[in-house]
């Protein structure tokens, strides 16, 4: 389980994050939303090591990580995919999967990448930064898939994505799911990872507003106040789709 408690940050003079409780119970996802400028990527780059917390503690299964530097949070079962693809732009496909493995089996990773997603197998001698952005994204998604890191955080996973690849990107988290892995994912369309979500946190001006389940926000009044908006959030898929 992953679990913020109290949690202050921001940049020099500036504080971002204020009071920030949150929970990742083992083997469920949470959904982190608010509106841009909410802090959302900030809470994100303190849970990974990647801004330094102000006060306030980060816990993983219990034992405390604040204070570790961000490549032994990794190594503890913390992977973060960030906003912006994450990876090797400058390397080959092959490589980035090669870099994500850390020496382990490439055959074995390789084959499993082709069942993800087939088209990455087309592009192993390929530089990745010459790639679609949907087909940078799918391998970024590659390294979650791939490390055995219990806790995945993933930031803004859709931007910029034609829908068709927004669904495959999506499948690629319901396979973290089945696999009992902990989510953490800031997402711009709400209405997909509420479809998948056990729980919702909605993040407003650096501090939690609201903490429930994706059926509260059925209405759509929260999102009017927090995100400007609405989301539609099919019934038969609150609560993570779990039956």
């Amino acid at each position: 389980m992953l679990e913020v408690r109290n949690l202050h940050a921001g940049y020099q003079n500036l504080e971002v994050l204020h009071r920030v409780d949150l929970k990742v119970p083992s083997g469920r996802t949470v959904a982190l939303l608010g509106a841009n400028g909410a802090g959302k990527t900030t809470l994100l780059n303190v849970i990974a090591g990647l801004v330094p917390a102000a006060a306030g503690d980060i816990l993983v299964d219990g034992r405390s990580v604040v204070s570790e530097p961000a490549h032994l949070r990794a190594r503890g079962g913390i992977c973060l995919v960030p906003e912006g693809r994450g990876i090797f732009r400058h390397l080959t496909v092959r490589k980035n999967i090669a870099m994500f493995l850390s020496g382990r089996n490439l055959g074995a990773a390789l084959e499993r990448v082709g069942r993800w997603f087939p088209r990455l197998t087309e592009r192993l001698e390929q530089v990745a930064g010459t790639m679609s952005g949907g087909e940078q994204q799918m391998l970024a998604v590659c390294r979650a898939l791939l490390v055995d890191a219990p806790i995945v955080m993933a930031d803004e996973l859709s931007v910029g994505l034609a829908p068709v690849v927004v669904d495959e990107i999506f499948d690629a988290v319901e396979m973290l799911r089945a696999e009992g892995r902990s989510l953490l994912i800031v997402e711009q369309y709400a209405d997909r990872v509420l479809r998948v979500a056990d729980y919702v946190y909605i993040l407003h001006k650096g501090a939690i507003e609201f903490v429930g389940e994706p059926a509260q926000l059925a209405d759509g009044s929260l999102f009017h106040r927090y995100l400007g908006g609405s989301a539609d959030v099919p019934q038969s898929e609150t609560a993570g789709g779990r039956r």
